[in-house]
């Protein structure tokens, strides 16, 4: 599978649209088109044949281009977990898959940052390869705000759900927020390596995405909690409270 990182929003809320492509078959899925425009350019260069939108959530920033783009493109499907999703056609079913050409495309409920925040994991049958859009649950180097759940959900999303996916599973986040969220990470474990590294590399990189599963069990903070370094950091020994007040400290970091 191909797939194509699309900067939406820049400057704005710097958001990411993907367009994941499946050339054996020609047919595609857009994530997320909040700029429509911009989306089906790349999907012309590119000669897919469009049959759905994936969304990962309700938010203007992410579902408010689904009902234009389908006026550009009918006929699609407009697939999502949440009944407030723009021109949603598709109410996917947890851990139900569903196809995109070859590809096989399965739904996880990942909530917290809303009540119906899904993450889609995709598979390549043929190649074997593994990638997850995650929205706003899970970025590069940190995660969403709980803006209509809990740390105990933000948890289960990130540690039981995603972080249960293949290690080598590339993760396809919904903002560039790559920099500043390593920036808190070094803030609360200011000696790790995996961190330092990672932040100089994105510090030179304009499209951070994807990393990987493994990768953020190593320098994101929020899929550390069972660490002893997060404990210190938060004063606190449960998981689910060192998610709560990490989040807590990320809401008012200012570096």
């Amino acid at each position: 599978m191909k797939i194509t990182p699309i900067p939406l929003l820049s400057g704005r809320s710097d958001n990411y649209g993907y367009l994941i492509h499946d050339p054996r078959t020609g047919e595609a899925a857009v994530v997320d088109p909040v700029e429509p425009e911009k989306v089906l350019a790349v999907v012309k260069t590119e000669n897919a044949k469009v049959v759905g939108i994936l969304t990962t959530h309700h938010h203007g920033d992410h579902a408010g281009g689904n009902a234009e783009f389908v006026q550009k493109v009918p006929n699609i499907k407009v697939w999502g977990g949440d009944d407030r999703i723009e021109a949603i056609t598709t109410k996917v079913t947890d851990n139900k898959p569903f196809k995109i050409g070859s590809l096989e495309v399965t739904p996880l409920y990942t909530i917290c940052h809303t009540t119906g925040s899904v993450s889609y994991y995709v598979v390549d049958p043929e190649t074997n390869e593994k990638a997850v859009f995650t929205g706003d649950t899970l970025f590069i180097g940190g995660c969403g705000r709980f803006f209509e759940g809990t740390a105990d959900q933000m948890h289960n999303s990130l540690i039981n759900i995603l972080g249960r996916l293949p290690p080598d599973t590339k993760v396809y986040c919904g903002h560039e927020y790559t920099k500043s969220n390593l920036k808190f990470a070094q803030s609360v474990d200011p000696s790790s390596s995996a961190i330092q590294s990672k932040l100089a590399w994105a510090e030179k990189t304009e499209i951070t995405v994807p990393s990987t599963i493994a990768g953020e069990f190593t320098f994101n903070p929020f899929m550390r909690v069972g660490e002893e370094v997060m404990r210190k950091a938060t004063g606190k020994e449960d998981e689910v409270e060192v998610m709560a007040k990490l989040r807590e400290l990320k809401n008012n970091f200012k570096g």
